[in-house]
């Protein structure tokens, strides 16, 4: 009987020295940094998206401009987010929101019109506010580096971008101000 006990209680610290092994390899992320990483992940796919769609129905160079710069800028912003949802086994969706589409469907409906422009950027101006939000929150509280210092990264260009929209008005990206990514 003393056998079988210390055999069970061996076994018991093994598994227990291996799972607490497995937890501190790959540390699990906090509710914070999932919805951050879905939320970053599904708003880079509407805002390129956004910006292919701007490229093609814009009416005036400096949207189709703000369109070009976006879908550059939120693939690369994206290939992070894709990167730390991989290292955390985050899954992430295939697409928008379905807010984020009702949304562009709703622009998509004035294209070939002057009211195009307007509802793009409108749209753009809040989507932009919203991503500035939510990468705040995970500056302020999320508890992943990593996926922290993301957010810090992402953080200048997405306020450069809501300076190019803001108040529904295009605003030319000046040339001294480029991030590039």
């Amino acid at each position: 009987m003393p056998r079988h006990i210390l055999a069970t209680l061996v076994a018991a610290a093994a598994l227990a020295g291996f799972s607490a092994a497995h937890a501190f390899a790959a540390p699990s992320p906090t509710s914070q940094d999932q919805t951050f990483l879905v939320q970053s992940h599904q708003g880079n796919l509407a805002e390129i998206a956004a910006g292919k769609d701007a490229g093609r129905h814009g009416t005036t160079a400096c949207v189709q401009r703000a369109g070009q710069t976006w879908v550059r800028d939120h693939t690369k912003l994206d290939a992070s987010v894709r990167k730390l949802a991989y290292a955390t086994h985050t899954t992430l969706p295939s697409t928008p929101s379905a807010a984020q589409q009702k949304e562009l469907k709703a622009v998509q409906a004035k294209a070939g019109s002057s009211a195009y422009d307007s509802a793009w950027l409108k749209a753009q101006d809040a989507a932009h506010r919203k991503t500035l939000a939510a990468i705040d929150q995970e500056i302020k509280y999320g508890s992943n580096a990593s996926e922290i210092a993301a957010a810090r990264t992402a953080r200048p260009v997405v306020a450069m971008h809501l300076d190019m929209v803001r108040g529904g008005v295009c605003h030319p990206m000046p040339h001294s101000t480029h991030h590039g990514g």
